[in-house]
């Protein structure tokens, strides 16, 4: 397995690209619409990407996406329906990677972890960022 969509009604929950994947050139998996683009960067030895900025464009983003990247560790992410309802777990390991789309999710810890996050910004603390549901 090396890309995994979780999906369930029609929501993107989240996007998995699993350890040890390999690309021969750079690909992103996200729709070019998404806020947050995931993807893998592949180029051959040698190669130069010319030096460059990136346009300061005014961007609306009006969902938050969440990546992680584990560094050491086992992490599981919990994936819930609206009502609370638990439809899928996925255990991630040292190299495995998740951007968290869409949805309700809990992150429960299995073995002591480090993982690179990546969100957008900026970040307004968790009474504004952050709405907590009830499980079952």
């Amino acid at each position: 397995m090396s890309y995994e969509r979780i999906e369930r009604d029609g929501t993107l929950f989240a996007e998995v690209i699993w350890a040890g994947t390999t690309v021969e050139k750079s690909r992103f998996y996200s729709d070019a619409n998404s806020s947050l683009q995931f993807g893998l960067l592949a180029h051959e030895a040698g190669f130069i990407e010319p030096a460059h900025f990136h346009h300061p464009i005014d961007r609306k983003i009006s969902d938050l996406q969440q990546m992680f990247v584990v560094q050491r560790g086992v992490v599981a992410i919990d994936f819930f329906t609206s009502d609370g309802e638990k439809f899928r777990e996925v255990i991630l390991k040292v190299g495995d990677a998740i951007n968290l789309v869409h949805g309700v999710h809990a992150v429960r810890v299995i073995e002591d972890m480090q993982c690179v996050s990546v969100k957008q910004g900026p970040f307004f603390g968790d009474k504004l960022d952050k709405v907590n549901v009830s499980t079952k």
